[in-house]
């Protein structure tokens, strides 16, 4: 039982440190946006961080015996990359992740046989609703930026599902560089053709390599060691944290700042989030 308790303990210290590396590194690339736009920066993010991890981890080492999941893991990851930076070059970072947010949050739902989470639903869809209002004025949520967001969240769930199968062969940190490879492969080339020489730039390139480090080769190997000491839904409901400390990374890097509706609506899903991780343990 100690033993246990210990091994649990560490990946909720890694999904932490995950946490904040990853909205630090969210922070960082939303400023590249006016020179490489969410396009060329996803190409950073995803290029350097498959370098990083191939010469880190040197994954042909471990290939898997199945890539069906790990395919699918790797598409999900560059998807939602791509679709969350995209988001969030229109709407506020915290908000970007309280609405991605429900992908993690419907996969811990969901794995639940309980009808009292009917209640922790409903608490997330009003957080949710709670932003959307508006969307039409000047004022307003970008409605684009919504929907985006919200694929970006579906391609999370996706992430946490497959990247759970794909992680029992080998190390976590070779089944994060094989998906993140294959991210790379798929995703790189749209900013490379929608940049072009514009991601040579030798005053940005270090920027790239340290969004590329904090945004996913450090959390998602962190993410991925979790993994394999939790179960999915577990993952899930730990991840509660994540839209909070996005919006205090936003607020403290970017200076963007939330009304207090707003702010109610992103721990109205994090309240979500707790109380089905409280009424799944009774």
């Amino acid at each position: 039982m100690h033993v246990l308790n210990k091994s649990f303990l560490y990946a909720i210290a890694c999904l932490l440190l995950a946490m904040v590396t990853i909205q630090s590194g969210a922070s960082i690339a939303k400023q590249l946006f006016p020179h490489v736009g969410p396009e060329g920066t996803t190409a950073y993010r995803l290029g350097f961080s498959a370098l990083i991890l191939c010469l880190v981890f040197r994954p042909w080492r471990h290939l898997p015996k199945n890539w069906r999941p790990v395919i699918l893991y790797g598409l999900s990851l560059g998807i939602m990359n791509l679709t969350f930076y995209y988001a969030i070059e229109r709407i506020p970072l915290g908000i970007g992740v309280a609405l991605e947010f429900t992908g993690p949050l419907a996969v811990a739902l969901f794995s639940s046989r309980r009808k009292r989470d009917y209640l922790w639903v409903a608490l997330a869809l009003a957080g949710i609703l709670l932003l959307l209002p508006n969307m039409g004025e000047v004022d307003g949520l970008d409605p684009i930026g919504v929907l985006l967001a919200l694929t970006a969240g579906a391609c999370w769930a996706g992430y946490i599902l497959f990247g759970k199968k794909s992680g029992g062969h080998g190390s976590g940190g070779a089944t994060v560089a094989i998906g993140m490879g294959v991210a790379a492969f798929a995703v790189v080339p749209v900013g490379v053709i929608s940049q072009g020489s514009a991601l040579l730039d030798w005053s940005l390139i270090p920027l790239g390599i340290a969004i590329g480090l904090l945004s996913s080769a450090l959390p998602y190997s962190l993410e991925m060691v979790a993994l394999k000491k939790m179960p999915a839904q577990g993952f899930s409901i730990m991840m509660s944290m994540e839209p909070a400390i996005a919006a205090l990374a936003g607020l403290v890097i970017l200076g963007e700042l939330l009304s207090g509706w707003q702010w109610l609506a992103i721990f109205m899903v994090i309240a979500a989030s707790l109380g089905s991780s409280l009424s799944s343990k009774e």
